[in-house]
């Protein structure tokens, strides 16, 4: 039996939003969860282009970087090749009970909904609507086609939840990372998990 409370899929495409994935796992573990990380190449870039961080070209480095940075107990934080098909995530019958992506870019939506599977991102998708486990995508595009909405209506009705990267200001937000919490915080409101990192409506 896991040492850790739940486990969570958290994978970040190359959609805008790196800071909203990072913060997740920051919080993710410090709520004592066990994460599997998939990082698409773009997310990747993404990661270099909207924060300072560097990340190391191998997966092993990464893991340790990341451990590092956010404080992760021994294997909480436990990377995954883009075609690791061994891994927890490919199998309902091993999988965890929540899968995140965070930011979920347009093309991640089209696959997940069209059922492609062709890498470990959109296995894990695939595999939490077939089980009827927890699916939350987190879009962060502007403005939203056709094709997006009809995308997102779908999964929708296959039982996803969709929470777009998009804050409210109810809270007066003072700095950016206030409203990055905003959203974040709602993501761990669906994940089941005590947050405080934002207020409540009605709350002090």
């Amino acid at each position: 039996m896991s040492q850790y409370q739940q486990t969570i899929t958290l994978a970040m495409t190359g959609a805008s939003g790196a800071p909203y994935g990072l913060r997740l796992l920051q919080c993710l573990l410090a709520a004592d969860c066990r994460v599997y990380l998939l990082l698409s190449r773009a997310a990747e870039i993404v990661i270099s282009t909207e924060t300072n961080i560097d990340l190391p070209e191998e997966l092993e480095d990464q893991q340790a970087f990341l451990a590092a940075r956010y404080g992760a107990g021994d294997e909480q934080l436990i990377l995954l090749e883009r075609e690791d098909w061994f891994s927890p995530v490919a199998s309902g019958s091993s999988s965890p009970t929540t899968t995140v992506i965070c930011p979920a870019s347009g093309g991640c939506l089209s696959a997940i909904a069209a059922g492609a599977s062709n890498n470990l991102v959109e296995r894990a998708a695939d595999v939490a609507l077939k089980e009827r486990r927890k699916l939350i995508l987190v879009p962060r595009e502007a403005p939203y086609s056709e094709i997006h909405l009809e995308n997102m209506l779908k999964l929708t009705r296959m039982g996803a939840i969709i929470i777009p990267a998009s804050p409210g200001f109810y809270h007066r937000p003072r700095v950016i990372e206030d409203l990055v919490d905003f959203v974040v915080g709602r993501i761990l409101d669906q994940c089941g998990i005590e947050q405080d990192i934002m207020p409540r409506w009605g709350e002090d």
